[in-house]
């Protein structure tokens, strides 16, 4: 597990639900301290925010630790990382109503995340930084490393490597860093990104064959990547 990972599921929830009360989001406005307002605000109505703020909870409690992980990924450090994430949460929360319309909730809130990660790398005229992290350094001794040699003889090296990593197409590289950097199951990789495990197995066998074609490297007997 990585320092990153010591930070509390829900902490950021709990900031971003202090920000979007201010805001007037999912929390709602505080009328405690105001003598017009009435008696009860319609239990109906408090019952629904309050059943908002638990799915809202219950989201981040599961998508909390690897959002981090993840951010960490791109940002380089864990200050970054809970920077970025604590302001995708503030969004969600602030439109949580609209995210819960969505077809696939989860697919949107990776995009909100995406979107959080390449302003902040935007803003300070930064590239992802993968490859300076722990995790990657770690998953190119290990896992992704070993399995790509496996399928596709040897590589070129652990520059190249992040290089045809970086130039995967989008969905390519969210699931090869989800599955072999961060250590995700596939079944895990498709809840986290919206979508099914047959997906991703085409995700990573596509990603798999093009990084064999940019490494310049012979497939091997086994290109399925199931």
């Amino acid at each position: 597990m990585s320092a990153e990972d010591d930070q509390q599921p829900g902490s950021t929830a709990g900031t971003a639900r202090g920000a979007a009360s201010t805001a007037g989001g999912p929390a709602g406005p505080d009328t405690s301290d105001d003598p017009d307002a009435p008696d009860a605000l319609d239990a109906g109505q408090r019952d629904a925010r309050r059943r908002l703020l638990l799915s809202f909870d219950a989201f981040d409690a599961s998508h909390h630790r690897l959002w981090l992980r993840y951010a960490h990924t791109q940002a380089g450090s864990k200050e970054a990382a809970r920077s970025i994430v604590e302001a995708a949460c503030r969004h969600l929360l602030e439109h949580w109503e609209h995210a819960l319309r969505q077809e696939s909730l989860t697919e949107y809130a990776w995009t909100v995340l995406k979107e959080h990660v390449a302003r902040w790398l935007d803003e300070r005229g930064l590239r992802p930084r993968l490859a300076a992290t722990a995790a990657f350094q770690a998953a190119q001794r290990k896992v992704l490393l070993h399995e790509l040699r496996d399928e596709f003889a040897v590589l070129e090296g652990e520059i190249g490597l992040y290089a045809a990593i970086g130039r995967l197409p989008e969905r390519q590289y969210d699931v090869i860093v989800l599955r072999y950097v961060l250590g995700c199951s596939e079944e895990e990789v498709a809840g986290y990104l919206g979508f099914d495990t047959a997906a991703v197995r085409s995700h990573i066998r596509y990603a798999k064959r093009k990084l064999a074609r940019e490494l310049r490297t012979a497939p091997g007997p086994d290109t399925g990547g199931d």
